[in-house]
């Protein structure tokens, strides 16, 4: 679906990515997680076709996404962080992107409108901004790209909202498709994504798939001083200390994002030799 490779990208001799691997399959949604400034929108616009690799390859979907090719814009949507809709009503914005998109389905757009609870009267911009974000989230689903690219999608949405964001992207997902989500806020992919990418300077410390985080790596409580002190990584709780450990016994825990984010920047080689 999508191979990086050797992908260099700086700006202004500010180095960016210096090398950087990468291969996203369909069938997942991944979660790229990272600071503000770290590489993640960059990344995304590389992916996109926005932004041209300095040295290094990317196959997007069989396309070389720098080439612009109509085909390959008809195959994937990306949502940026920062965005202007036009001034237009709902339905003339639909009629007008629509016919780029090959298998958009306006039946699919009215139902994540509805599950969005978005006004189907008045012009784009009297929306506020969160009503704005699920328009262009509902347009990006309805359009069936296989390929979606959303950047910091929950930013500016409230706690419902991302609730249903969670819902439409889950029942969105199929065999063909791969979702990329790109954010800071940890917490907001909880029991979404299927495979997690940390980013960190320009660089993959961690690409690990849910199961597999599951299968390496304990989540739990712990009282006990000598296995707190020998934690992979621990914070405390209100109860005793969050602990992640090696996951030596097989058991059974489920894996907390915002730990495990902590503990890969803080410990990434030792947390990264278990998956070896």
């Amino acid at each position: 679906m999508v191979t990086i490779h050797n992908l260099h990208y700086s700006y202004r001799r500010q180095p960016v990515f210096a090398g950087l691997d990468l291969q996203l399959q369909p069938g997942h949604i991944y979660g790229l997680l990272g600071r503000n400034g770290t590489g993640k929108s960059t990344l995304l616009r590389n992916i996109a076709g926005f932004l041209f690799p300095q040295q290094g390859h990317i196959d997007a979907l069989g396309f070389t996404p720098r080439k612009r090719q109509p085909a390959f814009l008809a195959k994937y949507f990306h949502i940026p962080e920062d965005f202007q809709l036009p001034d237009l009503s709902l339905p003339r914005w639909i009629q007008y992107i629509a016919p780029f998109y090959p298998d958009f389905n306006r039946r699919q757009f009215d139902h994540y409108s509805r599950e969005f609870a978005i006004p189907a009267v008045g012009g784009l911009r009297e929306l506020s901004y969160g009503q704005q974000k699920k328009a262009l989230i509902s347009l990006a689903l309805a359009t069936n790209a296989p390929l979606l690219l959303m950047d910091e999608p929950t930013n500016g949405l409230d706690i419902h909202s991302k609730s249903q964001f969670r819902k439409v992207i889950a029942g969105a997902i199929d065999d063909e498709k791969c979702i990329l989500i790109s954010t800071h806020q940890v917490n907001d992919l909880e029991n979404l994504i299927d495979n997690v990418t940390i980013l960190e300077e320009g660089k993959i410390l961690f690409h690990q798939s849910m199961s597999r985080i599951a299968e390496r790596l304990l989540f739990r409580l712990s009282f006990d001083p000598e296995e707190i002190a020998q934690a992979l990584y621990s914070e405390s709780a209100l109860k005793g200390h969050a602990v992640l450990l090696p996951n030596r016994e097989d058991q059974d825990s489920r894996p907390d994002l915002e730990m495990l984010y902590k503990a890969v920047l803080l410990n990434g080689k030792k947390i990264n030799a278990l998956f070896a």
